[in-house]
């Protein structure tokens, strides 16, 4: 994908998130679930394609953060990297359990909403539109 189709996919995923959080997190935690995940890695591509640290044609799925360890050997360097794949790791771990398993607890989804929200200030202060 392009960086255009990246920036509309991060919006359309913004949009659902704010709208299941105005629904209730609870009630919609496999859609925050997914479209958190996915958000992380449209924002982590639209600074890569802005840096030219990817091919125009590259492509980053959100499974890739299923571990930092594995994560970092398959991305070029860049800025924040050690602390935004811990991140989104520790939040695709938290992916599975909401779009997998159980009714999970209003505390568990705030602890995701606050790694979601900490990816998303950290990609913003290096130049992502995350808005």
């Amino acid at each position: 994908m392009n960086i255009e189709s990246h920036k509309r996919a991060l919006k359309e995923s913004l949009e659902e998130i704010r709208d299941s959080i105005h629904r209730g997190m609870t009630e919609r935690q496999r859609t925050i679930g997914f479209h958190c995940s996915v958000a992380a890695a449209d924002m982590l591509e639209i600074y890569l394609h802005q840096k030219g640290l990817i091919y125009p044609g590259a492509s980053i799925k959100h499974d890739l953060f299923s571990s930092a360890r594995k994560a970092t050997g398959k991305l070029p360097e860049f800025e924040n990297k050690k602390k935004l794949l811990k991140l989104m790791a520790d939040l695709e771990r938290k992916r599975n359990l909401l779009c997998y398993g159980k009714p999970q607890t209003e505390k568990l989804m705030e602890d995701f909403m606050q790694t979601f929200n900490r990816i998303k200030a950290i990609f913003k202060s290096m130049g992502v539109d995350c808005e």
